[in-house]
């Protein structure tokens, strides 16, 4: 489709939005020379139709009446990976914000519902090279935009240790599906939490990588520096096992170093964690006003289970970890709406690879149906564009410039010690967000447990969340940060942790109870 060059009137009007200056007779001579540079895009349209991939022809179906009782497939479908490898026989759960060719996505949004991606994201295709198969999409939130499971357009994704309860988000459905045992492994994705705030709060095993670690080739972006994917599952071997596969270079995802030394995570894991120094951040607990002090209180009777197997365990102050998540903010809401709003989604002026057909879509949805954005993206977009407006993006340069600092804050404390922990989320799950409920409280609930997960991901360190002890019979969390490029660490104390406990609780809702 040419780009259809602008009539008069529709070229007075975008002198006059950046106030050019032009009169009608200046217009004019301006009229053929703006009309002339279009030939060039003419031209790269024909080119890239000639090399642009299609989709292929994959099986998928909605998810039928009673296989969906958590709300958490979107669409389902069964495609088989190599025959042998380390994932053959084992089921995965995508993400619904990442691509999986011939198969629809919606990334939970009304704006992206009936797009149908031609490529496979760079996990997608990693997993199915070791052998995995995809069984389906799961729901996500609104664009990505929530902590709860609330905000997507196809309803509520329901927790399966309380089915009146969030499981949190934005990986909602990844995490409601492993803790009901219905695929043995799920993708992730996590901008500020997404990938460990669900895993707290559904009682299963998340990672955030190290940002870059994972190729984000794919998936919908929302802010390129705060963009992560990661794996999900219900033990730490199974989740290490998949790091290790969707780990390294994929040669299209800017956000990656152009070499990254390939790590054994599965072997990494084996090693005892006795010695190995814990510290514990004093500013991770006690929230005013939010963190419950029964989830506290799992916590550190977490870290005395890692005392009793060896494990050095000290407080330790990170002021900068309240800091950081005022910094992740200002990014997460001018950035956000830079690119995902403004931008379509993927933004300019990064190399790497780009899926015009998604941003098209979802272009002519945002300028058609912004109205169906959820209300956190409705209130994200509106601080943004006022912040944006009024400062002309200095408050995000601000804040990209004072990372440095909350890193080296991080970094600091991580060379005292090998790991730092404290509660993945402050709070255990609270009850679904229904209808007629007022907008300033569903925004509440999608937004209020980000405290302690969004700054590693504006620092980028990695962050495992693992169950600790449930507290009124509800999933909590504890999170053990390492050093970049040291997700092994991580890793290692967890499954130090899982293995002194005898493994993590599973839901008490049996499996052929439908949720209520």
């Amino acid at each position: 489709m040419p780009v259809t060059p602008p009539t008069p009137e529709q070229l007075a009007a975008l002198a006059e939005r950046d106030r050019l200056g032009l009169d009608e007779a200046e217009l004019a001579t301006f009229a053929p020379l703006v009309e002339g540079s279009f030939g060039a895009y003419d031209r790269v349209e024909e080119l890239w139709a000639a090399q642009a991939p299609v989709a292929p022809q994959r099986e998928w179906s909605w998810p039928a009446e009673g296989e969906n009782r958590w709300g958490a497939w979107y669409a389902r479908c069964h495609i088989e990976g190599a025959p042998e490898g380390p994932l053959a026989g084992r089921t995965v759960a995508i993400k619904d914000n990442t691509a999986v060719a011939g198969v629809p996505m919606a990334n939970g949004s009304r704006l992206v519902d009936g797009y149908v991606p031609a490529r496979d994201a760079t996990v997608v295709t990693r997993l199915l090279e070791a052998g995995a198969t995809i069984t389906g999409k799961a729901v996500c939130e609104d664009l990505c935009f929530s902590g709860a499971s609330h905000t997507s357009h196809t309803g509520p994704v329901r927790n399966p240790w309380d089915p009146t309860r969030t499981t949190g988000g934005s990986s909602s459905g990844s995490a409601a599906l492993l803790a009901a045992g219905e695929v043995d492994l799920a993708t992730g994705g996590d901008q500020g939490g997404s990938v460990r705030m669900p895993a707290a709060m559904s009682g299963i095993v998340g990672h955030k990588p190290t940002h870059g670690l994972v190729p984000y080739t794919g998936a919908f972006p929302i802010e390129q520096t705060i963009d992560h994917l990661g794996p999900m599952a219900r033990t730490v071997a199974d989740t290490a096992l998949t790091l290790g596969l969707l780990a390294g270079p994929d040669g299209l995802d800017p956000r990656q170093p152009d070499t990254i030394a390939p790590v054994d995570y599965l072997a990494e894991i084996a090693r005892s964690a006795e010695g190995l120094r814990v510290g514990v951040v004093t500013e991770g607990f006690g929230h005013e006003g939010l963190s419950v002090p029964g989830v506290d209180a799992s916590v550190r009777s977490a870290l005395d289970v890692l005392a009793g197997a060896g494990l050095g365990v000290d407080e330790v102050s990170v002021p900068w970890h309240r800091h950081a998540f005022d910094v992740w903010t200002v990014v997460a809401t001018d950035g956000v709406v830079a690119q995902m709003i403004e931008g379509n989604g993927y933004g300019m002026n990064w190399e790497g690879l780009y899926d015009p057909d998604l941003i098209a879509h979802y272009g002519r949805m945002r300028a058609e149906r912004s109205h169906q954005f959820s209300d956190v993206v409705k209130m994200v977009t509106m601080a943004g564009r006022h912040a944006l407006g009024q400062e002309h993006g200095r408050y995000y340069a601000m804040a990209r410039n004072l990372v440095p600092a909350a890193r080296a804050a991080y970094d600091a404390a991580l060379a005292q010690y090998d790991v730092l922990v404290m509660p993945t989320v402050p709070i255990l799950p609270t009850p679904l967000v229904g209808e007629g409920t007022p907008v300033a409280e569903g925004i509440a609930r999608a937004l209020e447990m980000i405290v302690n997960t969004a700054p590693t991901d504006v620092t980028g360190h990695p962050a495992t969340s693992v169950p600790s002890a449930p507290v009124d019979g509800l999933p909590v969390g504890m999170m053990i940060v390492g050093r970049r490029f040291d997700d092994a660490t991580c890793l290692r104390v967890a499954h130090a942790f899982e293995q002194a406990v005898g493994g993590f609780p599973s839901p008490p809702v049996p499996a052929g109870v439908a949720a209520g």
